[in-house]
Order: structure tokens, then C-alpha cells, then sequence
């Protein structure tokens, strides 16, 4: 049983370390984003902040009519398989002997 608590606490320290790291390149990379847009004069950084959430925001609606048109296709499939199952089943039902003679 002691085996069991020491493994889950290296597991813990290991978890708490990989978090701390996770953070800790997290706030680097805030940083080297915050200096990227404080290095330009300050109308440049807001217009080229507002230029990048308009290309941003074209982006997002061009893979929304994407998923549109992809769950559109899906249906229409559905619609055409159902088709084609009503079409087999008329033709086999044509296709069976008649039991009147």
C-alpha cells in the first residue's frame, strides 16, 4: 500500500510540473504576443489587430457554410439512399413470380 501513495504522488508532482510548465510557456508566448503589437505605434497595432479579426472572422464563416453545406450533403445522401432502397424494393417486387397461377 505505501507503494500505491508514493507513485501518486510523484504522479501528482509530475502533473503539477507539467501544468506549471504548460503555464509557464503559456505566459512567454502571451508576452512575446503582447510585445509583437507594443513595438507599433498604437493606431498601427489597433488597425492591424482589427484587419486580423476581420480575416478571422471571414474564416470562421467560410468553415461555417463548410459544415452548412457538408451536413446538407449528408442529408441529401440520406434522402437518395432512402430513394434507392424504395426503387430495389419496387423492382423486386416486380421482379417476384406471380402467386396467382
Amino acid at each position: 500500500m505505501p507503494e500505491t501513495t508514493e507513485s501518486q504522488s510523484q504522479q501528482s508532482h509530475w502533473g503539477e510540473c507539467g501544468t506549471s510548465f504548460v503555464n509557464e510557456l503559456s505566459d512567454a508566448l502571451r508576452y512575446v504576443g503582447d510585445v509583437s503589437y507594443a513595438i507599433l505605434p498604437k493606431e498601427l497595432a489597433h488597425n492591424l489587430g482589427d484587419l486580423k479579426k476581420s480575416f478571422l472572422t471571414t474564416i470562421r464563416s467560410l468553415i461555417d457554410k463548410d459544415i452548412e453545406w457538408v451536413d446538407a450533403r449528408v442529408a441529401g445522401g440520406d434522402r437518395v439512399r432512402e430513394e434507392w432502397r424504395q426503387k430495389c424494393a419496387e423492382a423486386e417486387a416486380e421482379a417476384a413470380p406471380d402467386p396467382v397461377s
